[in-house]
């Protein structure tokens, strides 16, 4: 996880007033520090720790705050700090997991200015962006548009467009991904140790746009969660190694660990349909149906090819809810 403790932007990197057309330092401001601690026993604890650390972006005058949702997924317990020394515990407001963004409501003020959202499509490839954690100029990164592109993670995971900058921010969790006005266009997720496969040795960072959010935060302020008719999950991780799509572990108690499904196994179809990448698996298993349905799935080991049959769940079943007040 991202911690904005120990900066490592060399001084020739970080943003200077003269650098944008906006109030830099009061945009700055708006960037707070976020500590969460979850339960032992919360499903992601063993994956994702129990104490993690990032940042959030105030997008509301009474303390609402937006960050990247694996650092407040089952947390019970949220502490935010501000540039000016302020700290005040939070709420965690919602987590959708189809986008990955997360909501925290401030339970004191934080006396900072909240951002306005602005869009991935005020980006431009090549664009001079500003990616900033919580501490000022010191904790920001002036970077470039690398790409806007479909993303797919291991974690049964797809982005249809997501945000690649380079250089990479060395923070990046819940960072704040300023555009050209200063509006927040995204929210740090990923280091990514290529952003572009044309660019070897180009590392840099992968940011969820903000688009994302408005059309489920009136569900997320409400309920929590979104009430979009959940995804099928299986509860597996599967890498994509030479063009294979191999099982690369299986959460426990998931439905895939219940049935014949193996690390090292190679996916070939999904439903009788061939499969190529991890964002064609993922969106093939999703079109089998609704949470709940039975996915079936062609698999290679050791040279027999055979079927596993594995019966889906909405993956908001294995969390801790956020509690609603």
């Amino acid at each position: 996880m991202s911690d904005q403790t120990e900066p490592s932007i060399p001084p020739n990197l970080r943003p200077q007033p003269t650098d944008v057309a906006y109030d830099l330092d009061r945009a700055l401001d708006a960037v707070v520090s976020l500590r969460t601690r979850i339960p032992q026993d919360a499903f992601t604890a063993s994956i994702l720790g129990t104490e993690r650390a990032g940042h959030g972006v105030l997008i509301g005058e009474r303390g609402l705050v937006l960050t990247i949702g694996y650092l407040v997924t089952e947390a019970n317990d949220v502490w935010l700090v501000g540039n000016n020394g302020r700290a005040v515990r939070g709420d965690v407001v919602g987590y959708d997991y189809e986008s990955g963004l997360g909501l925290v409501q401030a339970l004191g003020s934080l006396d900072l200015p909240a951002l306005s959202l602005g869009s991935i499509k005020d980006l431009r490839i090549q664009q001079e962006v500003v990616l900033a954690g919580c501490g000022g100029r010191a904790h920001a990164l002036k970077a470039r548009v690398a790409a806007k592109r479909e993303f797919a993670g291991y974690w049964e995971y797809v982005l249809d467009e997501a945000i690649y900058t380079a250089p990479p921010h060395p923070n990046w969790g819940g960072a704040a991904l300023l555009g050209a006005d200063g509006r927040l266009c995204a929210i740090g997720s990923l280091y990514i140790d290529q952003v572009l496969p044309q660019m070897a040795g180009q590392d840099g960072n992968m940011s969820v746009p903000v688009d994302l959010l408005e059309p489920i935060m009136a569900d997320l302020m409400r309920y929590g969660r979104s009430l979009k008719p959940a995804r099928p999950w299986l509860g597996m991780f599967v890498s994509e190694v030479d063009t294979q799509l191999l099982v690369a572990g299986l959460y426990d108690d998931a439905p895939a660990a219940q049935t014949a499904l193996r690390s090292g196994d190679v996916i070939t179809e999904v439903g009788g349909l061939p499969v190529a990448g991890l964002a064609t698996l993922f969106r093939t298993v999703w079109a089998q149906g609704a949470a709940g349905c039975e996915v079936p799935l062609t698999v290679q080991r050791e040279g027999r090819s055979f079927e596993v049959r594995v019966p889906s769940v909405d993956r908001r079943e294995f969390w801790r809810a956020p509690d609603l007040h």
